[in-house]
């Protein structure tokens, strides 16, 4: 579905991604793993068109995205979370999800008028399949922390993606938030037929989770392989794994 060919971005004379292969099957769950400034939330931002790569290739379904617009990619059936929250903390919840599936109907016009009877059965079924239909009519800035981050995985659900590409999932969660939020990933991705491509530090969910483990490492992709064959591989222990 997904496939990165010797991309490669620069800043100034910083070179942030060096090299990067990556490969996503369709159904699949696969994880993007490596040490702080390794280039993955960069590599993430090429795929889905923050930025253009300067070198290589990145198609979707084999047509070549790399360069287009953001929104273009979306369209395209690429959504996605991010590393810090993103959400519009003064709507509802609801409201969150609702302004995401206008936009996926083509609908954003009517947002200039009441929206309240719109898109509303569409918005529930999400809601109610990350476990948020209980909390629809909050405001999304007083959640907490944790369900802020399952609200922003609703709204990349509203544009009805067939990639879902998650920027650390997990990030400032406890342990019980981050094992829930998991396998309500692993859920999705079985009734909803997504694939799903994800970066998370947390080794011990990415082992667990992961169906192939993609390493990067200053830039590059030192493997892409079965998480087995990942944690055999003696250029990721001593890169990132600590050896043994």
């Amino acid at each position: 579905m997904l496939r990165v060919e010797a991309v490669e971005k620069s800043f100034d004379d910083f070179k942030a991604v060096n090299g990067a292969n990556l490969v996503v099957g369709k159904g699949e769950l696969v994880a993007v793993i490596g040490p702080n400034g390794a280039g993955k939330t960069t590599l993430f931002n090429l795929i889905t068109g923050q930025l253009k790569p300067d070198e290589g290739r990145i198609t979707f379904k084999g047509e070549d995205i790399g360069g287009l617009p953001p929104y273009e990619i979306c369209k395209k059936g690429i959504a996605r979370s991010f590393q810090i929250v993103n959400i519009f903390p003064r709507l509802t919840v609801f409201e969150n999800v609702q302004v995401a599936v206008l936009s996926q109907q083509r609908k954003s016009s009517e947002l200039l008028h009441p929206a309240h009877n719109i898109a509303v059965e569409e918005t529930e079924v999400i809601l109610e399949s990350v476990g948020l239909s209980g909390k629809a009519l909050e405001v999304a800035g007083s959640l907490s922390h944790g369900d802020q981050k399952i609200l922003e995985i609703a709204i990349a659900l509203g544009n009805e993606p067939e990639l879902l590409i998650l920027d650390e999932p997990t990030a400032g969660m406890s342990p019980e938030e981050t094992s829930a939020t998991m396998e309500l990933i692993k859920r999705l991705a079985d009734t909803r037929g997504l694939t799903i491509l994800f970066c998370e530090h947390d080794m011990e969910v990415v082992f667990s989770v992961a169906q192939s483990i993609m390493v990067m490492h200053q830039g590059r992709t030192l493997v892409q392989a079965e998480p087995q064959e990942v944690r055999r591989n003696k250029e990721v222990q001593e890169a990132y794994l600590g050896g043994e």
